[in-house]
Protein backbone atom coordinates (compact mmCIF):
# COMPACT_ATOMS: atom_id res chain seq x y z
CA UNK A 1 0.00 0.00 0.00
CA UNK A 2 1.28 3.46 -0.90
CA UNK A 3 2.23 5.61 2.08
CA UNK A 4 2.46 9.41 2.11
CA UNK A 5 3.53 11.84 4.76
CA UNK A 6 0.74 14.28 3.83
CA UNK A 7 -2.33 13.90 1.61
CA UNK A 8 -4.19 17.03 0.53
CA UNK A 9 -7.77 16.41 -0.54
CA UNK A 10 -9.02 19.16 -2.85
CA UNK A 11 -6.85 20.73 -5.54
CA UNK A 12 -8.31 24.22 -5.54
CA UNK A 13 -6.10 27.21 -4.76
CA UNK A 14 -5.86 26.39 -1.03
CA UNK A 15 -4.77 22.81 -1.72
CA UNK A 16 -2.33 23.85 -4.45
CA UNK A 17 -0.83 26.58 -2.27
CA UNK A 18 -0.42 24.21 0.68
CA UNK A 19 1.23 21.59 -1.51
CA UNK A 20 3.61 24.15 -3.04
CA UNK A 21 4.59 25.46 0.38
CA UNK A 22 5.14 21.99 1.81
CA UNK A 23 7.23 20.96 -1.17
CA UNK A 24 9.30 24.14 -0.80
CA UNK A 25 9.90 23.17 2.83
CA UNK A 26 11.29 19.82 1.70
CA UNK A 27 8.16 17.71 2.22
CA UNK A 28 8.37 15.70 -1.00
CA UNK A 29 6.34 12.64 0.08
CA UNK A 30 2.94 14.23 -0.39
CA UNK A 31 -0.10 13.72 -2.63
CA UNK A 32 -2.61 16.27 -3.93
CA UNK A 33 -5.95 14.71 -4.91
CA UNK A 34 -9.14 15.98 -6.51
CA UNK A 35 -12.35 14.40 -7.76
CA UNK A 36 -12.34 16.55 -10.91
CA UNK A 37 -10.46 16.12 -14.17
CA UNK A 38 -8.37 19.23 -13.51
CA UNK A 39 -6.84 21.13 -10.64
CA UNK A 40 -8.17 24.59 -9.82
CA UNK A 41 -11.58 24.25 -8.18
CA UNK A 42 -13.32 27.58 -8.83
CA UNK A 43 -10.32 28.72 -10.85
CA UNK A 44 -12.28 27.28 -13.74
CA UNK A 45 -12.02 27.85 -17.49
CA UNK A 46 -14.18 26.16 -20.11
CA UNK A 47 -13.37 25.59 -23.78
CA UNK A 48 -16.16 26.75 -26.08
CA UNK A 49 -15.57 26.13 -29.82
CA UNK A 50 -12.33 28.05 -30.60
CA UNK A 51 -12.71 30.20 -27.51
CA UNK A 52 -12.58 29.92 -23.75
CA UNK A 53 -14.47 31.35 -20.82
CA UNK A 54 -13.64 31.75 -17.16
CA UNK A 55 -16.78 30.67 -15.35
CA UNK A 56 -15.55 30.67 -11.74
CA UNK A 57 -13.27 33.39 -10.40
CA UNK A 58 -12.76 36.12 -13.00
CA UNK A 59 -9.97 38.03 -11.27
CA UNK A 60 -8.32 38.55 -7.92
CA UNK A 61 -7.09 41.44 -5.80
CA UNK A 62 -4.16 41.74 -3.41
CA UNK A 63 -4.28 43.06 0.16
CA UNK A 64 -1.30 41.30 1.77
CA UNK A 65 2.42 41.50 1.11
CA UNK A 66 2.55 37.69 1.07
CA UNK A 67 0.30 37.37 -1.97
CA UNK A 68 1.84 40.52 -3.43
CA UNK A 69 5.26 38.84 -3.60
CA UNK A 70 3.74 35.85 -5.40
CA UNK A 71 1.92 38.12 -7.82
CA UNK A 72 5.15 39.89 -8.77
CA UNK A 73 6.64 36.51 -9.63
CA UNK A 74 3.58 35.46 -11.62
CA UNK A 75 3.74 38.74 -13.56
CA UNK A 76 7.39 38.12 -14.39
CA UNK A 77 6.52 34.58 -15.51
CA UNK A 78 3.85 36.00 -17.82
CA UNK A 79 1.13 33.93 -16.16
CA UNK A 80 -1.09 36.86 -15.15
CA UNK A 81 -1.76 40.48 -16.10
CA UNK A 82 -3.48 43.50 -14.63
CA UNK A 83 -6.92 43.54 -16.18
CA UNK A 84 -8.54 46.70 -14.82
CA UNK A 85 -8.57 48.94 -11.77
CA UNK A 86 -5.84 51.53 -11.21
CA UNK A 87 -6.13 52.17 -7.46
CA UNK A 88 -7.09 48.57 -6.65
CA UNK A 89 -5.74 46.41 -9.48
CA UNK A 90 -7.71 43.37 -10.62
CA UNK A 91 -5.43 40.64 -11.88
CA UNK A 92 -6.44 37.84 -14.21
CA UNK A 93 -4.67 34.90 -15.81
CA UNK A 94 -3.40 35.25 -19.37
CA UNK A 95 -4.53 31.73 -20.37
CA UNK A 96 -7.68 31.69 -18.24
CA UNK A 97 -7.86 31.23 -14.49
CA UNK A 98 -7.59 27.46 -14.75
CA UNK A 99 -4.38 27.96 -16.73
CA UNK A 100 -2.89 29.69 -13.70
CA UNK A 101 -3.95 26.80 -11.45
CA UNK A 102 -2.28 24.30 -13.80
CA UNK A 103 0.91 26.34 -13.90
CA UNK A 104 1.01 26.50 -10.10
CA UNK A 105 0.41 22.75 -9.78
CA UNK A 106 2.68 21.66 -12.64
CA UNK A 107 5.39 20.09 -10.46
CA UNK A 108 3.14 18.67 -7.75
CA UNK A 109 2.37 14.94 -7.31
CA UNK A 110 -1.31 14.94 -8.21
CA UNK A 111 -4.05 12.31 -8.50
CA UNK A 112 -7.10 13.56 -10.43
CA UNK A 113 -10.43 11.77 -10.88
CA UNK A 114 -9.88 10.67 -7.28
CA UNK A 115 -12.87 11.26 -5.02
CA UNK A 116 -11.97 10.42 -1.42
CA UNK A 117 -15.07 8.90 0.18
CA UNK A 118 -13.80 7.57 3.50
CA UNK A 119 -11.07 8.07 6.10
CA UNK A 120 -10.13 5.38 8.58
CA UNK A 121 -7.98 6.28 11.56
CA UNK A 122 -5.17 3.77 11.95
CA UNK A 123 -1.95 3.57 13.92
CA UNK A 124 0.35 6.32 12.70
CA UNK A 125 -2.25 8.22 10.70
CA UNK A 126 -5.12 7.56 8.32
CA UNK A 127 -6.11 5.21 5.57
CA UNK A 128 -7.88 6.91 2.65
CA UNK A 129 -10.37 5.25 0.32
CA UNK A 130 -11.42 6.64 -3.06
CA UNK A 131 -14.65 6.06 -4.95
CA UNK A 132 -12.86 3.98 -7.60
CA UNK A 133 -11.37 1.56 -5.07
CA UNK A 134 -7.94 3.07 -4.42
CA UNK A 135 -6.49 2.84 -0.91
CA UNK A 136 -3.44 4.47 0.59
CA UNK A 137 -2.11 5.56 3.96
CA UNK A 138 -1.07 9.02 5.09
CA UNK A 139 0.49 10.32 8.30
CA UNK A 140 -1.43 13.59 8.00
CA UNK A 141 -4.44 14.75 5.97
CA UNK A 142 -5.43 18.26 4.89
CA UNK A 143 -9.00 18.69 3.64
CA UNK A 144 -9.62 21.77 1.47
CA UNK A 145 -12.97 21.03 -0.17
CA UNK A 146 -16.02 23.22 0.64
CA UNK A 147 -17.12 22.68 4.25
CA UNK A 148 -20.34 20.78 3.40
CA UNK A 149 -18.30 18.23 1.43
CA UNK A 150 -15.88 17.87 4.35
CA UNK A 151 -18.81 17.23 6.69
CA UNK A 152 -20.15 14.58 4.33
CA UNK A 153 -16.77 12.85 4.14
CA UNK A 154 -16.44 12.83 7.93
CA UNK A 155 -19.91 11.27 8.26
CA UNK A 156 -18.71 8.34 6.15
CA UNK A 157 -15.41 8.03 8.01
CA UNK A 158 -14.14 6.41 11.19
CA UNK A 159 -12.06 9.16 12.78
CA UNK A 160 -11.97 10.95 16.10
CA UNK A 161 -12.51 14.70 15.77
CA UNK A 162 -12.83 17.64 18.12
CA UNK A 163 -16.60 18.08 18.49
CA UNK A 164 -16.39 21.81 19.17
CA UNK A 165 -14.32 22.39 16.03
CA UNK A 166 -16.68 20.17 14.04
CA UNK A 167 -19.64 22.23 15.24
CA UNK A 168 -17.98 25.42 13.97
CA UNK A 169 -17.28 23.73 10.66
CA UNK A 170 -20.97 22.88 10.30
CA UNK A 171 -21.83 26.57 10.76
CA UNK A 172 -20.06 27.56 7.53
CA UNK A 173 -22.81 28.31 5.03
CA UNK A 174 -22.35 28.51 1.26
CA UNK A 175 -24.56 30.17 -1.31
CA UNK A 176 -24.90 29.06 -4.95
CA UNK A 177 -24.25 30.94 -8.17
CA UNK A 178 -25.54 30.43 -11.70
CA UNK A 179 -23.38 31.39 -14.67
CA UNK A 180 -24.67 31.56 -18.23
CA UNK A 181 -21.97 31.00 -20.89
CA UNK A 182 -22.82 32.30 -24.37
CA UNK A 183 -20.99 32.08 -27.69
CA UNK A 184 -21.73 34.78 -30.29
CA UNK A 185 -21.07 35.05 -34.03
CA UNK A 186 -20.02 38.69 -33.80
CA UNK A 187 -18.45 41.02 -31.26
CA UNK A 188 -20.60 42.36 -28.46
CA UNK A 189 -21.13 45.99 -27.54
CA UNK A 190 -19.77 45.49 -24.03
CA UNK A 191 -16.94 47.87 -22.99
CA UNK A 192 -13.45 47.40 -24.41
CA UNK A 193 -12.17 45.77 -21.22
CA UNK A 194 -14.98 43.26 -21.43
CA UNK A 195 -16.19 43.70 -17.84
CA UNK A 196 -19.44 45.18 -16.51
CA UNK A 197 -20.55 45.08 -12.86
CA UNK A 198 -22.50 48.31 -12.35
CA UNK A 199 -25.97 49.35 -13.47
CA UNK A 200 -27.00 45.78 -14.23
CA UNK A 201 -30.52 44.39 -13.86
CA UNK A 202 -31.59 43.18 -10.43
CA UNK A 203 -30.15 39.77 -9.65
CA UNK A 204 -27.20 40.05 -12.04
CA UNK A 205 -23.69 40.38 -10.57
CA UNK A 206 -21.43 40.84 -13.60
CA UNK A 207 -20.93 40.23 -17.33
CA UNK A 208 -17.62 39.36 -18.96
CA UNK A 209 -16.69 39.29 -22.65
CA UNK A 210 -13.72 36.92 -22.73
CA UNK A 211 -12.53 38.02 -26.15
CA UNK A 212 -12.23 41.58 -24.90
CA UNK A 213 -10.74 40.26 -21.68
CA UNK A 214 -7.99 38.79 -23.86
CA UNK A 215 -8.27 35.06 -23.20
CA UNK A 216 -10.49 33.93 -26.10
CA UNK A 217 -10.32 34.01 -29.90
CA UNK A 218 -14.10 33.66 -30.15
CA UNK A 219 -16.67 35.97 -28.58
CA UNK A 220 -17.71 34.16 -25.40
CA UNK A 221 -19.65 35.94 -22.65
CA UNK A 222 -20.17 34.83 -19.05
CA UNK A 223 -23.18 36.23 -17.20
CA UNK A 224 -22.98 35.84 -13.41
CA UNK A 225 -26.10 35.91 -11.28
CA UNK A 226 -26.09 37.06 -7.66
CA UNK A 227 -26.23 34.54 -4.82
CA UNK A 228 -29.71 35.54 -3.62
CA UNK A 229 -31.16 35.25 -7.13
CA UNK A 230 -29.36 31.93 -7.70
CA UNK A 231 -30.64 30.54 -4.41
CA UNK A 232 -34.19 31.62 -5.22
CA UNK A 233 -34.11 29.86 -8.61
CA UNK A 234 -31.80 26.97 -7.68
CA UNK A 235 -32.76 23.75 -9.43
CA UNK A 236 -35.40 25.29 -11.66
CA UNK A 237 -35.38 24.15 -15.29
CA UNK A 238 -35.98 27.59 -16.82
CA UNK A 239 -32.98 29.37 -15.27
CA UNK A 240 -31.26 29.92 -18.62
CA UNK A 241 -34.34 31.60 -20.06
CA UNK A 242 -34.48 33.96 -17.08
CA UNK A 243 -30.79 34.85 -17.44
CA UNK A 244 -31.22 35.59 -21.14
CA UNK A 245 -34.23 37.75 -20.40
CA UNK A 246 -32.21 39.73 -17.84
CA UNK A 247 -29.31 40.23 -20.27
CA UNK A 248 -31.45 41.14 -23.30
CA UNK A 249 -30.54 44.83 -23.08
CA UNK A 250 -26.82 44.05 -23.37
CA UNK A 251 -26.49 41.09 -25.71
CA UNK A 252 -27.84 40.45 -29.21
CA UNK A 253 -29.47 37.03 -29.01
CA UNK A 254 -29.88 36.93 -32.80
CA UNK A 255 -26.11 36.44 -32.98
CA UNK A 256 -26.11 33.59 -30.45
CA UNK A 257 -24.16 30.52 -31.56
CA UNK A 258 -24.36 28.31 -28.45
CA UNK A 259 -25.18 28.47 -24.76
CA UNK A 260 -24.25 26.57 -21.59
CA UNK A 261 -25.26 26.85 -17.95
CA UNK A 262 -22.87 26.38 -15.03
CA UNK A 263 -24.23 25.85 -11.54
CA UNK A 264 -21.86 26.45 -8.64
CA UNK A 265 -23.41 24.90 -5.56
CA UNK A 266 -20.69 26.22 -3.24
CA UNK A 267 -19.76 29.54 -4.78
CA UNK A 268 -19.48 31.90 -1.84
CA UNK A 269 -19.50 31.33 1.91
CA UNK A 270 -22.09 33.58 3.53
CA UNK A 271 -20.80 32.59 6.97
CA UNK A 272 -17.04 32.13 7.30
CA UNK A 273 -14.60 30.80 9.89
CA UNK A 274 -12.39 33.44 11.52
CA UNK A 275 -9.25 31.31 11.58
CA UNK A 276 -7.16 30.22 8.56
CA UNK A 277 -7.38 26.49 9.32
CA UNK A 278 -8.94 24.13 11.86
CA UNK A 279 -7.20 21.19 13.55
CA UNK A 280 -9.95 18.56 13.82
CA UNK A 281 -7.74 15.92 15.43
CA UNK A 282 -6.18 18.23 18.01
CA UNK A 283 -2.69 16.98 17.24
CA UNK A 284 -2.08 18.33 13.73
CA UNK A 285 -2.87 15.12 11.87
CA UNK A 286 -6.30 16.03 10.42
CA UNK A 287 -6.60 19.66 9.37
CA UNK A 288 -9.13 21.57 7.25
CA UNK A 289 -8.63 24.78 5.28
CA UNK A 290 -10.06 26.69 2.32
CA UNK A 291 -11.28 30.06 1.11
CA UNK A 292 -13.95 30.21 3.86
CA UNK A 293 -11.21 30.09 6.55
CA UNK A 294 -10.10 33.68 7.08
CA UNK A 295 -7.39 35.14 9.24
CA UNK A 296 -8.71 37.04 12.24
CA UNK A 297 -7.36 40.33 10.84
CA UNK A 298 -8.80 39.78 7.35
CA UNK A 299 -10.17 43.18 6.35
CA UNK A 300 -12.32 41.97 3.46
CA UNK A 301 -14.21 39.45 5.58
CA UNK A 302 -15.31 37.28 2.67
CA UNK A 303 -14.27 34.28 0.62
CA UNK A 304 -12.04 35.09 -2.32
CA UNK A 305 -8.82 34.14 -4.14
CA UNK A 306 -6.59 35.69 -1.48
CA UNK A 307 -8.37 34.04 1.46
CA UNK A 308 -7.90 30.66 -0.26
CA UNK A 309 -4.21 31.38 -0.82
CA UNK A 310 -3.56 32.52 2.77
CA UNK A 311 -5.48 29.61 4.26
CA UNK A 312 -3.43 27.11 2.25
CA UNK A 313 -0.20 28.88 3.19
CA UNK A 314 -1.00 28.95 6.92
CA UNK A 315 -2.23 25.34 6.95
CA UNK A 316 1.02 24.22 5.31
CA UNK A 317 3.05 26.03 7.99
CA UNK A 318 1.02 24.28 10.68
CA UNK A 319 1.37 20.84 9.07
CA UNK A 320 5.12 21.23 8.71
CA UNK A 321 5.62 21.36 12.48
Amino acid sequence: MEHYEITIVGAGLSGITAARRLKKQGRSNLLLTDKSKSVGGRLATRRVADGRADHGAQFFTVRTDELGEEVENWLEQGWIKQWFGEKYPRYTAVQGMNGLAKQLAADLPTSLHTKVVKLLEVEGGYRLYSEDGKEWQSDKVLLTMPAPQIIELLKNSEVEVDEEELKQLKDIYFEPTYVGIFQFKEETELPDGGHVDVGLPEGMERMVDHRKKGISDDTIVSVYMEAEWSRKHYGEDYVMSLIKEKAAGYLNWKQLESEQLKRWRYAQAKKVMRQPYVDLSGDGRLVVAGDAFLRLNDGAGRTRFESAYLSGKDAAAYLSW
